[in-house]
């Protein structure tokens, strides 16, 4: 069955992803037309959700960078849904890093699209690594990565509407902690807005006010 349209690319913020969704389910094979680019086309055929998406270009070699952009991926409340590049030298690394980051994500792996050997993998980062390592020669070609993060991944950082000084006071009491403890502890909550140089600022003041 052919999915065609007369304005664009087809399951690009139309309904068409539920369709695709669907095959995948089925175990139908999708094959997208080429479009304007490959991330384009990764993204038509992905079945994730594309009411908004953001294109990221290839993915960083270091490591420090890489969690940098997994945090900006996480924290993006507009879209949970990620086109990028990678080289097929490190494709199984970019698996393994979002293995061992613990990356709770969706991914629509593309490799060598419109050619004759076309192939899709998909799954969590760990079922696409086990299918890459199935195929073999998985460092040839080129890849086009679809990421989508999962819902209960997504960083819903919370704006405090009470001062450092007053979140390290409570961490304090509730835990019997000291105020070193208390910066460690409010910054082991995902939900804080607050960096260790601002705790650390605040547990200061503290001191300064009631001293100790």
């Amino acid at each position: 069955r052919d999915v065609i349209t007369d304005a664009g690319t087809p399951c690009i913020s139309d309904p068409g992803n539920k369709l695709i969704r669907a095959a995948v389910g089925e175990g139908i094979r999708v094959v997208g037309v080429p479009g304007c680019c490959a991330a384009v086309n990764a993204l038509s055929v992905s079945g994730f959700d594309l009411s908004s998406f953001a294109f990221l270009g290839f993915f960083p070699r270091e490591n420090a960078d890489r969690l940098r952009l997994l945090d900006t991926m996480r924290r993006d409340r507009t879209t949970a849904t990620f086109a990028l590049y990678e080289s097929p030298r490190r494709i199984m690394g970019l698996m393994d890093f979002l293995i061992d980051a613990g990356a709770r994500c969706s991914v629509c792996l593309m490799n060598d699209m419109t050619k004759l050997h076309e192939m899709s993998f998909r799954g969590t980062p760990a079922q696409v690594k086990e299918q890459l390592l199935a195929k073999g020669n998985y460092d040839k070609g080129e890849y086009a990565v679809v990421v989508e993060i999962d819902e209960d991944y997504i960083f819903n950082k919370r704006e405090h509407t009470v001062s450092a000084e007053a979140m390290l006071v409570d961490a304090m009491i509730a835990g019997e902690l000291s105020a070193k403890e208390a910066v460690a502890a409010v910054l082991g909550d995902e939900n804080n807005s607050y960096s260790k140089n601002e705790l650390k600022a605040a547990a200061l003041n503290l001191k300064r006010l009631f001293g100790g």
